[in-house]
């Protein structure tokens, strides 16, 4: 008896002492502080979504009649309201005229814009709010602050994704003062040692990163389990791949592999490709061919070069809610400028030459994710739901443009209990009102954002933000 008091009273002094080793399944007052609670629509508990249009993210199942149960922080049970037998105790909330998808995984999410390094928070709010649920950030502006914001939501701080923070960028001369320019061989390695020790797993070399930074960075990133991704432009995609990069972001607009005049390990070379390069050409076969064999991920970003061609600039209302005054007078002037170049339709063939070659990365058997690189007037969160019109354009349907933007991005970060609505995963789905298939703008329409069993009021969260993106 001695011995069973004993172990009743370490365990109460544990749960006193952390109440979030024991919150799965428990109240959600057990994950969130209070300054919080007022976002939560649904606390942890036994739910039962009925009556859905189910896309378990897989690429390959649409459930038109779907059950979702959800116990704690955990999915127990996905299929058919005919075959899902709702167990007792559960309450059941009919999802009658709605679609349930998982929830996004965005793989080049930053928790900065040019010009502005510190919107860290209010960036989190707006991911969160548009059913991206887990953001790898593919480099910092604030490596220190991500750390910060990451622990902050996991322990119920503050609102937001999971977040899988990244190291500064690593780049050469001309790289931003807050990036990683190394001195010498040394100097980098002391530097990759430190974030590593921090627990930063995912590294990003950047535009100007010399041929040998990137080989030391991918050797001592590698050695301690790390993952590193390349903005590329001195380096080429098939030099990049052949040394083992493990993503490369933006796709066609980035690559250095067809550029004239360029030389290895320098920013540089005509991009008269961007206007002439057929994907049926050899070259490009074997470059996509070279990046499949080699297991190279390719992470979309196709909202924000959209945002680049004249006759696409443009913003909703919600967006421009959202924005500072500050953000809103710039994208008007930007509006002005683009209305001068209506007719141009340069940038508009060059969009569909990324689409195309990340259309024909896939069909050889790469995977592709995809991510906002948020800048100019497309912003956390709203630039993801804007790619998934942007995969449709390119020629994926809706059941693998979710599956890009999710099951995808988990894949790439070797998870398993993310991106996908799978008995035994996390519980971090988004309910839309209206049925995706039928009617794609219904991305917009985030009725319900759920992260690890606590479902979000998203017009809550944009309602906290108002006017405030961008100060």
């Amino acid at each position: 008896m001695k011995i069973i008091a004993a172990r009743i009273f370490l365990l109460l002094l544990l749960l006193w002492m952390n109440p979030l080793l024991f919150a799965q399944g428990g109240s959600v007052q057990n994950h969130l502080s209070d300054s919080l609670q007022s976002y939560v629509a649904q606390s942890h508990g036994s739910w039962a979504f009925t009556h859905a249009h189910i896309i378990d993210g897989s690429g390959k199942v649409l459930l038109e009649d779907g059950t979702l149960l959800i116990e704690g922080s955990r999915i127990r049970k996905v299929g058919t309201s005919d075959e899902v037998a709702i167990p007792e105790g559960f309450e059941v909330i009919s999802c009658q005229g709605k679609t349930i998808i998982p929830g996004l995984v965005g793989m080049h999410n930053h928790l900065h814009i040019p010009g502005r390094p510190d919107v860290a928070s209010q960036a989190a709010k707006l991911y969160l709010a548009s059913g991206v649920t887990t953001i790898q950030t593919c480099g910092a502006a604030d490596a220190q602050r991500e750390l910060e914001l990451s622990e902050q939501i996991r322990s119920g701080w503050s609102l937001g994704p999971e977040i899988i923070p990244s190291a500064p960028y690593v780049t050469g001369p001309g790289g931003n003062p807050n990036m990683i320019i190394p001195r010498n061989d040394q100097h980098l390695k002391d530097t990759l040692t430190y974030w590593l020790s921090q627990g930063v797993k995912w590294f990003k070399v950047y535009r100007n990163v010399r041929t040998e930074d990137l080989r030391i960075t991918l050797e001592r990133v590698h050695a301690s389990g790390g993952k590193v991704r390349g903005h590329l432009c001195s380096v080429s995609f098939r030099e990049a791949a052949l040394m083992g990069i493990d993503g490369i972001e933006h796709g066609l607009n980035s690559t250095a592999d067809f550029r004239s005049n360029h030389v290895s390990g320098l920013c540089g070379g005509g991009r008269e490709y961007m206007d002439e390069l057929s994907m049926d050409e050899p070259r490009v076969k074997d470059l996509l061919s070279t990046m499949v064999e080699h297991k190279v991920v390719l992470t979309s970003t196709l909202a924000v070069y959209e945002s680049s061609v004249p006759n696409r600039v443009y913003a909703e209302e919600r967006e421009l809610n959202v924005m500072s005054d500050r953000l809103r007078e710039d994208f008007n002037t930007r509006l002005e400028t683009a209305k001068l170049q209506w007719t141009d339709s340069t940038r508009n063939k060059r969009l569909e030459r990324i689409m195309a070659f990340e259309y024909e990365f896939v069909q050889a058997g790469g995977l592709l994710c995809s991510g906002v690189d948020a800048g100019r007037h497309v912003l956390p969160g709203f630039g993801d739901q804007r790619n998934y019109l942007l995969h449709l354009e390119s020629g994926f349907t809706p059941l693998e443009a979710v599956q890009i933007m999710s099951a995808n991005g988990a894949r790439a970060m070797e998870r398993d209990d993310i991106g996908i609505l799978r008995e035994g995963a996390r519980a971090d789905f988004v309910i839309l009102d209206g049925h995706l298939i039928d009617d794609p703008s219904t991305i917009k329409r985030v009725h319900r954002v759920f992260q690890s069993g606590i479902g979000y009021n998203p017009a809550l969260i944009l309602e906290s933000v108002q006017g405030k993106f961008g100060i």
